[in-house]
């Protein structure tokens, strides 16, 4: 897609002064401070915007907290239960930023209340919450995605283009690690929330191994069947109030080989335990015409590979800084060459949210639906089983 067709898709909605989106959003920590953020700077970045976000609420259950977040990000007020969030009649797009525990119910009470929604990935713990979640969406009618965010960095699009070009031709592999190392022994990491079953649902697997399974998905296609194992390296931590130990029912880190649909292979690996390793979400696509690798801690640059193109003698992969003004959203930032960073992905995403709420278009292919979300919880329960049962698994929706 060209820039012009960017600009175009802003444009649509904002002939004359724009509409205005009241925002509520769920959750203060990580999530909450990059989706506020992002409707802070959407406005004056994206021109024109295709709504203005009006930051109408915050909830969280820490009234201390949720209160300091309120005025440091600019909501208009605060409320300690999510439900009188959703109650709020101000409030036209739900941001669930909340912990995987909290994306169900909330999300369904605010389907239910009429309210577009754009939750925080994983979708549920399981598919079981998930596929309810999906129904309460399509029931209401509302826009609904999940915060899939890497779909809108820029070389990720440009890559998703080239194969629905044809360039690469057929797609022979896609794999995939999601590498962190913050909960690795050297940094004591109590057992926090993620590191609970019952909060979380999973570890590494629903926390990193869902975006990869998510551009599995996007750019290669359904995944078929899954042959997986998991792994937990530290099976008890400290209790956050210092009251004990915390068993850890959670995987640390796994590895997935899997089938797609159309005939291609892959694998998927995710862990919070490699050392060195900060954001390392990295993958790498091999077809007849060529190979594309991608590294998100370079997130402004592609690998490239054509075959056949160059002499011998100088063939290989070459690199391309993807901030040319025609590839993806890059018009709306900085002249070639001055790179954009990870924050930017969610003005990308909302800005996409925006534009399918004010001119009722469809959420997908290019952002994950809730459809999407449920698809790669699917996965996540395949790879849970086939780990469990040390059997191959068909991936069954």
């Amino acid at each position: 897609m060209s820039a012009q067709s960017f600009t175009a898709m802003a444009a649509t909605g904002s002939a004359g002064e724009a509409p205005k989106i009241g925002v509520g959003m769920l959750g203060y920590a990580f999530m909450g401070k990059a989706h506020s953020n992002a409707f802070k700077t959407l406005p004056y970045m994206i021109s024109p915007p295709p709504a203005i976000p009006r930051l109408v609420a915050i909830a969280g259950r820490n009234k201390e907290a949720t209160a300091t977040a309120a005025a440091r990000f600019g909501y208009e007020r605060y409320y300690t239960d999510w439900r009188d969030l959703i109650a709020d009649p101000d409030v036209q797009l739900f941001d669930n930023g909340g912990p995987n525990d909290t994306h169900a119910e909330p999300s369904i009470a605010a389907a239910e209340a009429g309210k577009h929604i754009l939750c925080e990935k994983p979708l549920a713990r399981n598919p079981e919450e998930s596929y309810r979640m999906l129904e309460a969406v399509r029931k209401a009618g509302v826009k609904h995605m999940v915060a899939f965010n890497y779909r809108f960095v820029p070389a990720v699009r440009q890559i998703r283009y080239l194969i629905e070009s044809g360039a690469l031709g057929r797609i022979y592999h896609f794999r995939a690690v999601y590498l962190q190392e913050w909960i690795m022994p050297h940094y004591g990491t109590p057992k926090i929330w993620r590191l609970d079953k019952n909060v979380a649902g999973s570890g590494a697997l629903g926390d990193l191994g869902a975006h990869i399974i998510d551009l599995a998905h996007y750019l290669v296609g359904g995944i078929k069947s899954v042959a997986a194992f998991t792994r937990t390296f530290i099976e008890e931590r400290p209790l956050p109030d210092g009251s004990g130990m915390g068993k850890v029912d959670v995987d640390d880190a796994f590895v997935a080989a899997v089938e797609f649909e159309n005939g291609a292979v892959g694998t998927l690996e995710a862990t919070r335990f490699a050392g060195g390793r900060k954001n390392y979400n990295c993958f790498e696509i091999n077809g007849e015409k060529g190979s594309i690798r991608f590294n998100l801690e370079r997130l402004n640059e592609m690998e490239v590979f054509w075959v056949g193109e160059e002499p011998k003698e100088t063939q290989g992969f070459h690199n391309v800084i993807v901030t040319e003004g025609y590839h993806p959203w890059i018009n709306y930032w900085w002249p070639h060459g001055h790179i954009i960073g990870w924050e930017h992905t969610f003005i990308h995403e909302i800005a996409h949210l925006l534009d399918c709420i004010v001119n009722d278009k469809p959420v997908g292919p290019h952002g994950a639906t809730f459809e999407d979300g449920y698809r790669a919880d699917v996965v996540c329960g395949a790879i849970l089983e086939s780990a469990a049962t040390r059997r191959h698994v068909d991936v069954k929706y």
